[in-house]
């Protein structure tokens, strides 16, 4: 675990560039969202549907699940492929007592807390604008994670299996787009024209989506949010292994 801190510390060393700027897109992000989408729009949405909430109640946690979504997939897409291929940080790594178990576990430490601290001013601003109605909202956060390792891990492993970048803009063009979309944000999943409808709900966007609208809702219920939160665990599970032979193949074998 000494190994993995110290290559989770080289990514924190390199985020202090830039943090501030990132920290800013974080907290206004989600204003400017919940401004057009849950109060512009939900104006217009109140009035004519029957989601039982009011609309910003109800796209403020899908919000917040797809923001954890987008960043824990681009922080382990262009940044694994760079630390391979362009700026080689993983070969000098290697060069060390550090082995690619360390280089893998000190990344997902830091893009997980890149999703930790987005989720954290998100679930204040969304608290900010009235959009919490329960004490479990104080998962979210933790849930958040889990829902980022369910993207982080898998991304990971196809950054290093990939010989061009161009590999990500199919990735996020026909899967991330898509299920930041069509996976229970911005309108019911159920909705949906059957055969669609059965894969949104396969995709790990829907599963954070449905846990984090529960726990700020205040409607969680014990079983499916542990199956839910199962479910993500596998995403990232099986992610975590292909990354680590992935990697394994492309820098060492």
């Amino acid at each position: 675990m000494a190994y993995a801190l110290r290559s989770f510390e080289y990514w924190l060393v390199s985020y202090r560039r830039v943090w501030r700027g990132s920290i800013v897109t974080t907290a206004v992000n989600p204003v400017l969202y919940l401004s057009a989408l849950g109060i512009g729009l939900g104006r217009l949405v109140n009035r004519g549907q029957g989601l039982g909430v009011p609309y910003l109640d109800y796209v403020a946690p899908g919000i917040l699940a797809s923001t954890a979504m987008l960043i824990a997939a681009f922080e382990s897409a262009w940044p694994v492929m760079g630390a391979i291929r362009w700026n080689r940080q993983f070969v000098a790594m290697l060069a060390t007592p550090l082995r690619v178990r360390d280089l893998l576990a000190g990344h997902q430490l830091y893009a997980l807390s890149r999703v930790a601290i987005a989720s954290a001013i998100y679930l204040v601003v969304i608290a900010a604008f009235g959009a919490v109605h329960s004490w479990l909202a104080a998962l979210a956060v933790p849930a958040s994670i889990v829902l980022g390792l369910a993207f982080t891990a898998p991304v990971a492993g196809l950054a290093a299996r990939l010989q061009r970048e161009n590999g990500f803009t199919a990735l996020f063009r026909f899967a991330i787009t898509p299920m930041f979309l069509f996976s229970g944000t911005f309108f019911p999943v159920s909705r949906l024209p059957q055969g669609i409808r059965e894969l949104a709900w396969a995709t790990p966007t829907w599963h954070g989506v449905d846990l984090l609208r529960g726990l700020t809702l205040g409607t969680a219920s014990l079983w499916p949010s542990l199956g839910h939160a199962a479910y993500l665990l596998a995403w990232g599970s099986a992610g975590l292994a292909w990354a680590r032979h992935t990697l394994t193949r492309r820098l060492v074998t």
